[in-house]
């Protein structure tokens, strides 16, 4: 058959390689071409890149875990599902000849890429080469004479002349150079412990897609590789199709009229890693599979036969799934009452007591956490007796991908030997008399070893079908307390978020970034507690501050935190009128009252969005102070409107702590000439460092000196300082930039949810939300194993409202499944 083909390969891990192979198949998919997309080897990350930039399900072909007989037929079946491809793009792994140790490349790119007859367009950074990029192509080339290289993409080049020197000596080998792409062409996903983030981990994917395409478009000859692939031969074989059951029970004749056994299949954000083969076959075997996300999702698919629970990231969401407490209970009572269950790494650490100490299910007696080794590698496996996936002495062989850890390792009955070590369970909780658990870090390609699948589809089967009526779901009112005591607070302007949190709680009251500062940022920290025997010295942190923002060093005085800052400011002012605008963080107001003064408010109305006018404010008013963006309102005000409250004799404060949270910072009133204005700033919030203090002011020079007057001598720590130098670095405001980026998506991510619940959040340009939900309901969120910060400690806001920090999609997911039981009813929001 006719399978038009290419392999984008690279010299080396790092190269660029998922980055172009994912634009190209966006680019060409977006030039209106149907383009298929395979990875080679066990990868199920990069596939789902490929899902995303193609529409198709991203396939694997992989010699160890399929056998070198069905790479070709997969490629094939890949070809022609759901429908016929103009063409497929195979990205590779690692270098193109590196494969499993020890076998001289077994199951690498080359060895692919010789078993589908597919030529090779390699990628090469040569960012830190010229002509030696050459050296690397022609021997590439040379090396294996099965391997076809037919051409090139640069990836990385620092300028037209460095590009130009390295396509030229690569030409003169008579490989042609297919595109030269810049350093900063295309988006690269962030990594983590286990390489790429999942593309459904990632709600910007789809536009850094778009970008990506362009990129690839306009510097990718996209024809030219088109052309390659439709030079490639012709294939003789028959596409793959999940082969035909030898069991009686599982034969077509036996399917036939036979309504399909569900088997529900953990999916969504913490779940994404599963071949697309394993479902087919599922179908093929008289099999419903139906996906549910365990972090949404409050019971299993009525009428659940069988449970497939696969790969992932459930330690980095385990906080979130374990709030998820009715599914965990469901799927608890599904696993112990004997429903078939196949449980593949991440699946074991789903049905484990407890991941990093956050509870789990508890099917299984073990604890899992995370490792500072990497478990990566091929091994085969038996089956040291009967088990749920086959007869004792079934030998297969799969692959581990984890850095995890559980403790113990493995039951009475271990799943499976791995290379002669036993590894994993297999248990029979229900006492049914032959095992229907089988949880193990191994996964397997089913396709390679179709015994599997048929071993599981004839358990799910045999077993009794679980009622198709779904689990009751908690009514809105279910958890209310008979009397919603908002609970006692004795000075509501001297609480903070951090009076809300817990260990034991998702917290979405506090509103710093990181739960850690970067590694770099704190390793530059390390670096300087040899310097803490000597006094602090500022002057350093002065003068960087001073560069950020343009301004004169004598306008800027670093500071133990915004709220040092307040508190200076109680003692130097002499107002008159002081005036603070409300809702609005309350340490301002509660420094000037320690201070023995008293302010006027002016609270601002929810019915008008807490937008300032700036006739609101007495006109004798001498002191005002007010946030921008506001906490806990999240409104950001323009800076026309503010500049309208400067006059002679008033001094205007604004609290930008949140600043650095708004793209391009325009709204900010620094400025180098700033008669009559105060400006406060924190670093704590989006650096992680709230435990460390690191604040300063910037103002007219005559006001920071009075400032400084009232600041006790060496307020501001070494380490403080430190802060403020590193944070004001290009690359620092690059990643800041980056983070302010990342802020805005996953927060219209939060208000869609809120909005989908019938709730009306105010319009937040920061890092958090404020919404009215209900009277009670933050008490009973908290129940549910989510800290929100109360609002009635706000001035102008009542016990209806909350403050919500923006998380990440999947944190806030989990909270909303949470929200949708006790908020949703329009009765319950006073």
């Amino acid at each position: 058959m006719s399978v038009p083909r290419l392999v984008i390969a690279a010299a080396a891990s790092g190269q660029g390689k998922t980055t172009v192979a994912v634009g190209v198949m966006a680019a060409l998919t977006r030039a209106g071409r149907a383009v298929a997309a395979a990875k080679v080897g066990p990868d199920y990350i990069d596939p789902g890149y490929h899902a995303l930039a193609t529409g198709r399900p991203g396939r694997n072909l992989d010699p160890w875990l399929q056998g070198e007989s069905l790479v070709a037929p997969l490629l094939a079946h890949g070809a022609v599902t759901p429908t016929p491809a103009d063409l497929t793009v195979i990205e590779g792994v690692m270098g193109l000849f590196d494969g499993r140790l020890g076998t001289d490349g077994w199951a690498s790119t080359a060895h692919v890429a010789t078993l589908t007859s597919s030529p090779v367009v390699v990628v090469i950074d040569i960012s830190s080469a010229s002509r030696t990029v050459a050296a690397t192509v022609h021997g590439l080339r040379m090396f294996d004479p099965n391997v076809h290289v037919v051409g090139v993409i640069l990836n990385k080049a620092g300028s037209v002349r460095h590009a130009d020197e390295v396509r030229r000596s690569v030409e003169q080998l008579g490989v042609p150079v297919l595109g030269v792409l810049p350093r900063d062409a295309g988006v690269s996903a962030p990594s983590r412990h286990l390489g790429l983030v999942p593309a459904a981990e990632r709600p910007e994917a789809a536009a850094a897609l778009d970008r990506l395409a362009e990129q690839t478009a306009e510097y990718v000859d996209l024809d030219a590789l088109v052309e390659i692939a439709s030079g490639a031969p012709d294939l003789d074989v028959e596409p793959w199709s999940p082969p035909a059951s030898s069991s009686a029970l599982l034969s077509p004749a036996a399917l036939e009229g036979m309504p399909a056994r569900r088997v529900a299949i953990a999916g969504g954000r913490a779940f994404t890693f599963r071949y697309a083969e394993t479902e087919e076959m599922l179908r093929a075997l008289g099999c419903e599979p139906v996906t549910f996300d365990p972090a949404l999702d409050t019971a299993l698919p009525a009428g659940t036969d069988g449970l497939y629970l696969g790969g992932g990231f459930p330690e980095v969401h385990a906080t979130a799934l374990s709030t998820n407490t009715r599914l965990l209970a469901d799927v608890r009572d599904a696993v112990l009452s004997g429903v078939p269950t196949v449980a593949e790494c991440a699946g074991l650490l789903y049905l484990t007591e407890a991941v990093d100490g956050s509870p789990l299910v508890g099917a299984v007696p073990t604890t899992a956490a995370m490792n500072p080794r990497l478990t990566l590698r091929y091994v085969t496996a038996i089956a040291p007796e009967d088990t749920l996936l086959g007869p004792a002495g079934t030998r297969v062989h799969g692959h581990e991908f984890h850095r995890t850890g559980t403790t113990p390792g493995q039951g009475e009955r271990a799943a499976w030997l791995l290379d002669g070590s036993p590894e994993g369970w297999s248990l029979d909780p229900a006492g049914t008399g032959s095992p229907t658990l089988h949880a193990s870090y191994l996964h397997t390609h089913w396709a390679g070893h179709p015994g599997l699948a048929t071993r599981f589809a004839e358990a799910v089967h045999s077993g009794e079908t679980r009622s198709r009526t779904a689990l009751p779901t908690i009514s809105p009112s279910a958890g209310f307390p008979d009397h919603h005591d908002a609970g006692h607070v004795s000075d509501p302007l001297e609480h903070h978020g951090d009076a809300e949190t817990d260990p034991g709680l998702v917290d979405l009251a506090v509103n710093v970034r990181l739960t850690t500062p970067p590694t770099w940022l704190a390793q530059r920290l390390r670096d300087r507690i040899g310097d803490l025997a000597a006094y602090p010295d500022v002057r350093n942190a002065r003068r960087a501050l001073a560069r950020r923002h343009a301004v004169g060093e004598d306008m800027v005085l670093p500071t133990s935190g915004a709220a040092e800052a307040f508190v200076l400011l109680a003692r130097m002012t002499q107002a008159k009128r002081p005036v603070v605008v409300h809702p609005q963080f309350t340490e301002p107001e509660a420094a000037l009252r320690r201070a023995g003064i008293v302010p006027e408010r002016v609270e601002l109305r929810a019915d008008k969005g807490f937008v300032l006018s700036p006739a609101d404010v007495p006109e004798d008013a001498d002191l005002v102070i007010i946030g921008n963006p506001t906490n806990p309102t999240g409104v950001l005000h323009p800076r026309a409107a503010l500049e309208q409250l400067r006059q002679p004799g008033r001094l205007l404060v604004v609290d930008e702590a949140f600043m650095d949270t708004v793209a391009g910072e325009s709204d900010s009133l620094i400025a180098s000439y700033m008669d009559g204005v105060l400006v406060l700033r924190s670093l704590t919030k989006t650096w992680g460092l709230a435990g460390l203090r690191a604040g300063y002011v910037i103002g007219a020079p005559d006001v920071v000196a009075g400032l400084a007057r009232h600041q006790p001598h060496w307020s501001v720590s070494t380490l403080a300082a430190t802060v403020m130098e590193a944070t004001t670095t290009p690359a620092a405001q690059r990643e800041a930039e980056a983070a302010v980026a990342e802020t805005e998506l996953w927060r219209a991510h939060l208000l869609r949810g809120l909005r989908h619940l019938g709730l009306a959040p105010v319009d937040s340009a920061t890092s958090f939300v404020l919404v009215e939900v209900g009277a009670g309901v933050r008490e009973t969120m908290r129940e549910r194993g989510y800290a929100l910060r109360r609002g009635d400690t706000f001035p102008g806001l009542g016990p209806t409202w909350v403050r919500i920090a923006v998380r990440d999609p999947h944190t806030i997911d989990g909270m909303l499944r949470e929200l949708a039981t006790v908020a949703t009813s329009k009765e319950r929001i006073a």
